[in-house]
């Protein structure tokens, strides 16, 4: 009967008989792949040749660094095999194939295969496959298997052996007595000690002693006996951190008290100036706190950059330390390198009862930084409601003004409504403004707690301010024209209403008409607005060509920025700009409703002359005007804006409101 066979995937040529078969079918399907694999790449000497050079680049060692905070250190190396020879296998008989791209580098990659055997994949560049086959094994030695397992009676037997030398390193620099003293080992610890005694304070490549790692994994039995045995407490690893500092950080009292019992300095330093009492505090640990301070803790030393253990207390939130640092001398007013306060570094970061209890304690709320911001000016800017409130009443008013800023500019800029609100009615003045060094770090110049809603687009917060007294008017560049600008109708009503000037100008870029026309050109609505509410349209028509020839349009940005010929800026050069030309005839057709016998320049009747619709507007223009609108005029002249507004209210016919306020006809707006 003629044997079964099997293909394999992968496999071109080669197949299985039963007799293979039965052999390999305990085997899983990536198992089978992969000796198809083998078995199709054998017929390939070139491939073959390749395939083993790259095994000998590959490392037979899976072990990696071992972090002290990772579970397991890596072992002692075993003795490396040396990569053997390829033997020369005969040419084959198919003509030799193009072998360009088998020279290219190779990508080695690790995966786990679905039972569970680590698998190492080699593929070119271009994704093709050059070999599969499972992870080298590294032969785990025997003293660090040995330790792991707690063996103590075979560990003895190994180190007996003549040429046995345990003092050799790994790759990390780790010994046995490392790897004894990070798993907790102490009868390993004895046993190697009792060999090589002068070894207990060896580092590894990171600086760490073997009682440092000891103190890492918490082993205590392991720390104690290290101790008993003369390890130096005081040895710090690379970053300077002593075994007492990582006590603390790991917030185990019974290591930090044997470490004290063997003389460790208590105020020994780390890299970045903290201290043991530095960590135990920011673990909140009253406990180890208590124990350092009774060795000798200095309570006030600072780190590198000036911040005190009451620092650590008020930035991290924690209360029982705070409180057992003041019972126990430390200053409460202390400031770091930056000026800060333990009270402003509590505002900073939004711990409300930390605030509360400093300021119980008499902390001093009028101290400044480097910066010259309070306490409350912190808090304002972050916008925690409940620590300005506690702040308020401890805040000097005449302090805050000194420091050129006030808490209302920080909430208005972050839009903090509700500590503007808390702000404005604890009596904080509206009208502040920035101090001129403040002021010159925007460009705009902005001065006010107003401008900062304004630019915000903060309706609430304007509203809010304007309704406490917010004066519309201060800042150099005014808030009205920040409001057209952004073309927010809500905004400019209620600047308008508030008495913000319609006629507001940009003193850095001078024009013959109000800069707020400038900005609304666009807006038809809000330029009819500001009409109604007294903005000067005649300024508009006074042109100094007026029908002369005009000069050609700066089109340049040079030649608009040239200070050399600065002059002020003509209306018909505004709106004869791209930005503007198209919207030309509307925005002279509201203009025109606002004044009398005007004449229009050359150029506004080129534009108007440009559009056959605009004809209309053309014969608008063309004196004499007529009697009812020169009436119109006259009486808004008499009367003033504001009571043309108040006319609604008396009892005059409806066509005469209508008349004085430009309803007599509607816009296509």
């Amino acid at each position: 009967m003629a044997a079964a066979r099997v293909s394999l995937p992968g496999s071109s040529d080669s197949s299985l008989g039963f007799d293979d078969y039965s052999l390999y079918s305990n085997l899983s399907d990536e198992e089978l792949l992969q000796l198809a694999i083998e078995r199709s790449l054998e017929d390939s000497p070139n491939l073959t040749s390749k395939t083993e050079t790259t095994k000998t680049s590959v490392p037979t060692s899976s072990r990696t660094a071992p972090p002290i905070t990772r579970p397991a250190p890596p072992s002692r190396p075993a003795a490396q095999p040396q990569p053997v020879q390829p033997t020369p296998e005969p040419c084959p008989a198919n003509p030799p194939r193009d072998t360009s791209n088998e020279q290219s580098p190779v990508i080695v990659s690790h995966f786990t295969s679905g039972n569970g055997k680590p698998m190492v994949a080699y593929r070119r560049y271009d994704g093709t496959l050059v070999e599969v086959k499972p992870e080298a094994e590294v032969e785990e030695d025997p003293i660090v298997k040995a330790i792991r397992n707690g063996d103590v009676g075979q560990l003895r037997q190994i180190i007996k052996k003549p040429g046995c030398n345990i003092l050799i390193p790994n790759q990390y620099g780790w010994i046995p007595l490392h790897e004894a003293a990070y798993y907790g080992q102490d009868q390993c610890v004895k046993a190697l000690l009792r060999v090589q005694p002068g070894m207990i304070n060896k580092r590894t490549l990171s600086e760490s002693t073997a009682l440092y790692l000891a103190v890492s994994s918490e082993k205590a039995d392991c720390v104690q006996c290290l101790l008993d045995k003369g390890a130096d407490p005081d040895l710090a690893n690379k970053d300077k951190e002593s075994p007492l500092y990582k006590a603390c950080e790991k917030e185990n009292p019974a290591i930090v008290a044997m470490l004290l019992n063997h003389g460790a300095c208590v105020n020994k330093t780390s890299s970045q100036g903290w201290t043991p009492l530095h960590e135990a505090v920011c673990r909140n640990n009253v406990e180890i706190c208590d124990m350092l301070v009774k060795a000798g803790a200095k309570i006030s030393i600072p780190n590198n950059y000036g911040i005190t253990p009451i620092f650590v207390a008020a930035q991290s939130g924690k209360v029982d330390a705070l409180r057992f640092l003041l019972k126990n001398g430390a200053d409460i007013n202390s400031q770091a390198a930056d000026g800060a306060t333990a009270l402003y570094e509590a505002c900073k970061n939004g711990h409300v009862d930390i605030v509360q209890f400093l300021l119980s304690q008499n902390a001093d709320a009028n101290k400044p930084g480097k910066t010259g911001l309070l306490p409350i000016h912190i808090a304002a800017q972050r916008g925690n409601d409940r620590i300005v409130s506690l702040l308020i009443p401890a805040t000097s008013k005449a302090r805050v003004r000194r420091t050129g800023i006030s808490p209302l500019h920080l909430a208005a800029e972050r839009n903090r409504d509700d500590v503007l609100e808390l702000l404005i009615e604890t009596g904080f003045d509206v009208n502040a403004m920035l101090s001129e060094e403040r002021s010159m770090l925007y460009e705009d110049r902005r001065s006010t707690a107003l401008y900062f809603a304004v630019i915000n687009n903060n309706i609430d917060a304007t509203t809010m301010l304007l309704e406490a007294g917010a004066n519309p008017n201060l800042d150099t560049f005014s808030a009205l024209l920040v409001a057209l600008r952004q073309g927010c109708m809500s905004t400019v009503r209620l600047l308008i209403e508030h008495g913000a000037n319609v006629n507001a100008y940009v003193l850095t870029h001078p024009t013959t008409f109000p800069a707020s026309i400038m900005f609304c050109m666009k807006y038809l609505t809000m330029l009819k607005y500001l009409m109604d509410n007294g903005c000067d349209a005649l300024s508009c028509f006074n042109c100094v060509y007026g029908s002369n020839p005009h000069p050609p349009l700066k089109t340049r940005r040079s030649e608009r920025d040239d200070t050399s010929q600065k002059t002020c800026v003509q209306f018909c050069e505004v709106v004869s700009t791209d930005t503007y030309s198209r919207w030309a005839g509307p925005i002279i057709d509201v203009l025109l409703d606002y004044v009398g016998d005007v004449k229009l320049c050359a150029r506004l009747t080129e534009h108007l002359d440009s559009y056959p619709d605009w004809e209309n507007i053309k014969e608008k223009a063309t004196p004499p005007r007529p009697l009812m609108q020169l009436c119109r005029l006259k009486i808004h002249q008499l009367l003033g804006s504001n009571r043309v507004k108040k006319i609604k209210k008396l009892p005059v016919p409806g066509g005469l409101i209508r008349f004085l306020n430009h309803e007599e006809r509607s816009y296509d707006l």
